[in-house]
């Protein structure tokens, strides 16, 4: 979408600029209320298998923690992917990835002119 100024009808950088934060703030906030929502859901049915593995055989043998450990680890990745805390493929390691290649391309235009 673009935006022009009322006034002079010429593009506005600074609405653009604005726009395109709003864009990532929201999507950011999408991936929050994905990430929370599946916390609880977590919760919500570990905490129904708890009770039925109680109710079938009292914790003889609690094979609720089974489903817990599995899923478990479903939520640990969506949390390093929600939260940026791989710290190898980080945040950090993709800017420096995309400086790098631009510095390269650079070079490259400028070696055969």
């Amino acid at each position: 979408m673009f935006i022009f100024s009322s006034s002079q009808n010429v593009f506005s950088m600074e609405n653009l600029d604005r726009e395109s934060k709003y864009m990532r703030a929201k999507e950011r906030v999408g991936e929050l209320k994905k990430f929370y929502a599946h916390v609880w859901s977590y919760i919500m049915v570990m905490t129904v298998l708890a009770l039925i593995n109680y109710l079938t055989n009292g914790f003889s043998y609690m094979w609720f923690l089974w489903a817990a450990f599995g899923w478990g680890i479903g939520v640990m990745f969506h949390a390093i992917g929600t939260f940026n805390l791989n710290p190898f493929f980080g945040k950090g390691w993709e800017e420096k990835k995309i400086k790098e290649f631009m510095k390269e391309e650079e070079d490259e235009a400028t070696k055969w002119k």
